[in-house]
């Protein structure tokens, strides 16, 4: 069985909120400088994202208060952010290299092993985290660049917790904790570049 509280269960909407929020920032900042078809990716992907947190975060509730298992929630979860992740990263990569090549975009086919959504997992966030650093190396912002890696190794920890014993409520709490902290950093590094002016940033 697992083992879940209603304090972990509220806790784990707190990263959902903060990508979220960052997600939000980054669309909003991003709309005019990516062509019509990365928006459409980067949106559709946070889009994703977030809906698959807080479908998590809702199950995780819905059991620990006792009143029902919902496993679609929880099994939805991996699945739906590794594709929103990806067509994150595909939307990011494409905004960067719009002046040198125009990409179609296919639909990943949808595997059954875990394996494969988390390698989508991973090359997803990782090109989202490079994207937002080249940005911020383009503005002269390190800072956000620090903020953005550190975001992608919590991220990093944060899957490798959640390959250990998931019974455990202090690996659950750890999890839980890491990744509010990795959602937080990458909130932090998007507040940065929308503070530089990411919206109106012309490149040389």
């Amino acid at each position: 069985m697992y083992n879940v509280t209603v304090p972990m269960a509220l806790v784990d909407y707190i990263p959902v909120l903060l990508f979220g929020w960052a997600a939000v920032l980054l669309q909003r900042d991003l709309y005019s400088r990516m062509p019509k078809y990365a928006f459409a990716c980067f949106a559709a992907g946070t889009i994703d994202i977030f809906a698959a947190g807080f479908c998590k975060a809702t199950w995780k509730l819905l059991y620990a208060a006792g009143i029902c298992d919902f496993q679609a929630l929880n099994t939805m979860f991996l699945p739906t952010r590794s594709i929103g992740f990806l067509l994150a990263g595909l939307g990011v990569v494409l905004m960067l290299t719009r002046r040198r090549s125009a990409a179609l975009a296919v639909a990943p086919p949808v595997f059954s092993g875990s394996f494969v959504f988390i390698g989508m997992m991973v090359l997803g966030l990782g090109a989202v985290c490079a994207g937002l650093s080249v940005l911020a190396a383009r503005m002269k912002k390190k800072g956000a660049i620090a903020l953005f890696a550190a975001s992608f190794v919590c991220s990093m920890a944060m899957g490798y917790l959640s390959s250990r014993d998931s019974t455990s409520a202090a690996v659950n709490w750890i999890e839980q904790l890491v990744n509010c902290g990795g959602q937080g950093l990458l909130l932090a590094g998007t507040v940065v570049l929308r503070r530089a002016g990411l919206r109106h940033f012309q490149e040389v």
